[in-house]
C-alpha cells in the first residue's frame, strides 16, 4: 500500500477550505443563529459532511448514468470554481442565493451554505486528479474546522473584524482562481484528445 502524500492531502484540504469558505461566511452563519434561535453545529456538520462523502463515491456512478466522465466534469467544475473565485475577489454575486431563513437549520446550512453545488462540483473535479482517500481524509479535516468555527462563531467575528473578513475571502478567492486553473489545465487537453 502506498504511504499518504501528505502534499496532497494539503492541497485537497486548502482547495475544499477555500471552496467552502466557512470564514468568509460567518456573517451569514451569525446572522442566521439570531434568527434561527441557534445552530445544531454536530448536526449541520454530520448532514454537510454526509453528501460530501456521498458524492465522493457516488459522483462517478452518476455521471456514467449521465454518460459523462470525470475529465470533462473536472473541466465544468474548475469554470465552476472560477467564477466563485471571481465572486470572492471582485466582491459581485454571480450565484443568487436563496435568503430563506424560515426553513430548517439543516437545509439552508448544511445544504447548500457549507456542502453546496460549488463544493459538490469540487469534490468531483479533484477526482480526476487526486486518490479518493486523499480526498475523504480532506474532507473529514474540513469537517472538523466547520464545526469548530459553528461553536466559535461570535468570538471569531470579534477575533476578525469585518475588514479581516473581506481580506481573508480576497485571499481565498485568488487561491480559487489558480486551482481552477491548475484543473483545467491538468484535464482539458485530455478532453480535446477524446472528441480528436
Amino acid at each position: 500500500m502506498d504511504s499518504l502524500n501528505y502534499k496532497a492531502i494539503l492541497t485537497v484540504t486548502f482547495t475544499l477550505f477555500a471552496i467552502i469558505d466557512i470564514i468568509g461566511s460567518i456573517p451569514i452563519l451569525i446572522s442566521m443563529k439570531n434568527k434561527i434561535g441557534g445552530i445544531r453545529e454536530f448536526k449541520v456538520t454530520v448532514i454537510a459532511g454526509s453528501l460530501m462523502i456521498l458524492f465522493l463515491f457516488l459522483g462517478e456512478p452518476i455521471l456514467n448514468v449521465l454518460g459523462l466522465d470525470v475529465k470533462s466534469f473536472a473541466v465544468a467544475g474548475s469554470i465552476v470554481i472560477f467564477i466563485l473565485g471571481m465572486e470572492m475577489v471582485l466582491g459581485v454575486e454571480f450565484f443568487k442565493s436563496d435568503g430563506d431563513v424560515k426553513a430548517s437549520t439543516l437545509v439552508p446550512l448544511a445544504f447548500p451554505l457549507i456542502a453546496g453545488s460549488g463544493t459538490l462540483t469540487t469534490i468531483m473535479s479533484l477526482k480526476a486528479n487526486y486518490k479518493e482517500v486523499t480526498i475523504l481524509i480532506a474532507i473529514v479535516l474540513n469537517l472538523l474546522i466547520i464545526y469548530i468555527v459553528l461553536k466559535s462563531l461570535t468570538r471569531l467575528a470579534k477575533l476578525l473584524g469585518p475588514s479581516g473578513l473581506i481580506a481573508i475571502r480576497k485571499f481565498f478567492g485568488v487561491i480559487l482562481l489558480a486551482i481552477a486553473i491548475k484543473i483545467f489545465a491538468s484535464n482539458a487537453a485530455g478532453l480535446f484528445q477524446h472528441v480528436q
